[in-house]
């Protein structure tokens, strides 16, 4: 064939964009696990500390953190049914990217939106440490709102009663250096620990305080010293939270995990 033909140079194109696309295709297949194990380590930095499996001060590596990931039941939590999707793959679900997906997002009507955040995604991964006996020991849950500059990303560790605050973590954020991103310091997260998100009638009380909170005062056990300085991005930590542990959030899923641990039926 004519080396000037304009059928051989079709046949050229065709051929190295086949070979191209297979090439693609391989690396793609080969490197997906490679993504997956990157993806898990990322999100075990974040969630691993406030399982209360690793000893504070202690950081373990990252063959340690995905062992203990791995230990956890992690599910896909279908937020408005208050129950687990088994159809979606807890490893590789984006909660982020779900958001506008229109299957899987949801509009937030205007009323309910107390986290400002217009959308959400349907399904949420969840965390749980179980003990020996297979009882819950830790649930971990993930939560996110606008704040004052920036969408504040965190996760709430609950104690077994589902009530109590076992540990707290924001860890992204673009609020104002030296004021709202105060939420990113451990001697502030470390305040939530022991605190709790529903008064005894089943109240959502939580809220980040505008001032100092009083030991043994009517409200130290719902709520954290304000920000200094940074009043919007604490009322939107406090929106946050409400949203979240609110009838549009995860407090339906949570009552019907509260009567399935307490052997309820």
């Amino acid at each position: 064939m004519n080396n000037n033909s304009p059928i051989k140079a079709f046949l050229v194109v065709l051929v190295t964009a086949l070979v191209c696309s297979s090439l693609v295709s391989a690396a793609v297949v080969i490197l997906r696990p490679i993504q997956l194990n990157n993806q898990m380590v990322e999100r075990s930095r974040n969630i691993i500390k406030l399982t209360g499996l690793v000893q504070q001060g202690v950081t373990p590596s990252d063959e340690e953190m995905l062992e203990i990931y791995r230990e956890m039941d992690v599910r896909i939590l279908d937020i408005d049914q208050a129950m687990f999707n088994d159809e979606l793959d807890p490893l590789s679900f984006n909660q982020r990217k779900a958001v506008n997906n229109p299957e899987l997002g949801v509009d937030i009507p205007t009323d309910q939106d107390l986290a400002a955040l217009g959308r959400r995604s349907r399904y949420a991964p969840i965390y749980m440490v179980l003990k020996d006996d297979g009882r819950l020991d830790r649930l971990i849950l993930p939560v996110h709102g606008t704040g004052m500059w920036s969408t504040i990303y965190g996760y709430i560790a609950l104690e077994s009663d589902l009530n109590t605050i076992a540990a707290a973590t924001f860890y992204e954020q673009n609020e104002t250096p030296g004021l709202g991103d105060q939420i990113m310091r451990p001697e502030w997260q470390a305040q939530w620990v022991g605190r709790r998100i529903y008064d005894e009638v089943g109240d959502l009380r939580f809220a980040v305080n505008h001032g100092k909170v009083e030991p043994g005062s009517s409200t130290w056990l719902y709520e954290v010293d304000a920000l200094t300085g940074a009043t919007v991005t604490g009322d939107a930590v406090t929106a946050m939270i409400r949203y979240w542990f609110g009838p549009d959030g995860y407090r339906d899923f949570l009552d019907a995990l509260n009567r399935q641990e307490s052997g309820e039926r």
